[in-house]
């Protein structure tokens, strides 16, 4: 498994909470709980048999306001395919520095500062 790279935590208003899971379908798991989620940080290619981009949508029927931040190592076009990508998702293309991902959360996470909580909370 590979080691994922800590973010400064000095930056954020109070220490993020990082849940990991080792496939598509467990995070989808940890999207469909009662758990509090700020942001979805995915890889668009995923093992379990779903990619990225279908659990984040999966995602969003539970939690409709989900930030959500792709990671892929393709071209952004071949990530959206038609171009669209949905309200509060970005893309950030491997390679990519550890200030350039921390300061892409921070900003996301900034936009808004409510919690993303699911639809029956």
């Amino acid at each position: 498994q590979a080691e994922n790279p800590l973010i400064s935590m000095s930056r954020f208003p109070r220490p993020p909470l990082i849940i990991e899971a080792v496939d598509g379908p467990s995070g989808l798991k940890i999207l469909q709980s009662d758990v509090r989620i700020d942001l979805l940080i995915t890889d668009v290619g995923l093992p379990g048999g779903m990619n990225g981009r279908q659990v984040a949508d999966a995602g969003r029927v539970h939690r409709p306001k989900l930030k959500i931040l792709f990671i892929t190592g393709y071209t952004e076009n071949a990530v959206i395919g038609n171009g669209l990508l949905g309200q509060d998702m970005r893309i950030i293309t491997k390679p990519f520095g550890i200030e350039t991902i921390a300061t892409k959360v921070r900003d996301m996470i900034d936009e808004s500062d409510t919690a993303n909580v699911p639809n029956d909370m």
